[in-house]
């Protein structure tokens, strides 16, 4: 026979009950803070592949929160987890990160180009592959591509380190209709170099970079492994899992105090995918060697 106290529970209820607080003060254990905060939608799998790079090589706890569950309070967010830096994925992301006190670090990834800000203490990596890269392929195994056109805005092109190579002719454009105007002018050029610029990339635009592309026999190269697909020659495409390793390392030399973020600049990616298109090569008629194929992630025949 169960008694019944005062406040309506019997013995059974009142065991369960002070056997649930200690375990709760006692033996559950609480909580610890977040020494980092990662801002992403984990659902998107370049997020996703991030925050395992992250995973890998950080010297840190940290918690992931996505933009919509912070936006507007992630200042709050900070001071409740006692957090001394915060990694923001995406544009979204850096938007609310701005907004932070200058005391808190932020580094930031997923986005194409170095965002603009007025902050110091701020650094990150970007997704774009810097012209460079495409230029050191073309000399090792392509040299048969001599004179790359570049066409895109003027701060795009500085950012991309376009300029800075013999091989490569910039075009100078503000639009899409420049962009077009451009390639249909387009003379003594082996290759067209797409750079990630969308207020000349329009979908009109690439459309029409195809048809001209086919017309004159000029190979694309970039963006991106869906360009591949729809005909570029080849991409280089940036690795999101080595990116996060790489802000992991950062992440920990920063709250270890052996670097200072606003002495690290904006950086590309450490490691890019390549993928082939040999359909095009062949009807461009350009060879593809060996060498250059081991090295695809993805050759498209």
């Amino acid at each position: 026979m169960s008694h019944r106290f005062g406040f309506n529970m019997n013995i059974e209820e009142l065991v369960f009950f002070f056997l649930t607080v200690f375990f709760m003060l006692f033996v559950a254990p609480s909580a610890e803070p977040a020494e980092v905060i990662v801002v992403g939608e984990v659902g998107l799998k370049p997020v996703h592949d991030v925050i395992s790079g992250i995973r890998e090589t950080m010297r840190a706890d940290f918690e992931v929160y996505s933009p919509k569950s912070v936006k507007g309070r992630l200042n709050k967010v900070v001071e409740k987890e006692n957090s001394r830096l915060v990694i923001a994925l995406g544009r979204e992301s850096i938007d609310d990160a701005l907004g932070l006190p200058p005391s808190i670090p932020v580094l930031y990834a997923l986005v194409i180009t170095p965002p603009i800000v007025n902050r110091n203490n701020m650094t990150g990596f970007y997704m774009a592959t810097p012209v460079g890269k495409y230029v050191d392929i073309i000399r090792d195994y392509l040299p048969s591509l001599r004179r790359i056109a570049v066409p895109g805005s003027r701060e795009t092109i500085k950012t991309m380190g376009a300029a800075y190579y013999p091989q490569v002719v910039p075009y100078y454009v503000k639009n899409s209709y420049e962009f077009v105007n451009a390639l249909e002018s387009l003379e003594n050029v082996d290759a067209i170099l797409l750079l990630p610029d969308p207020f000349v990339l329009t979908a009109t635009a690439v459309e029409k970079v195809y048809l001209l592309s086919l017309k004159k026999g000029i190979p694309i190269l970039g963006l991106s492994e869906k360009y591949v697909k729809q005909g570029a020659l080849f991409a280089l495409v940036f690795d999101s899992q080595e990116t996060g390793r790489q802000i992991g390392k950062t992440a920990s030399r920063i709250m270890a105090g052996e670097v200072d973020p606003g002495s690290i600049p904006p950086s590309p990616s450490p490691k890019f995918d390549l993928f082939i298109n040999m359909d095009t090569a062949r009807q461009m008629g350009i060879r593809v060697p060996s060498g250059l194929l081991k090295q695809a992630k993805e050759v498209y025949p």
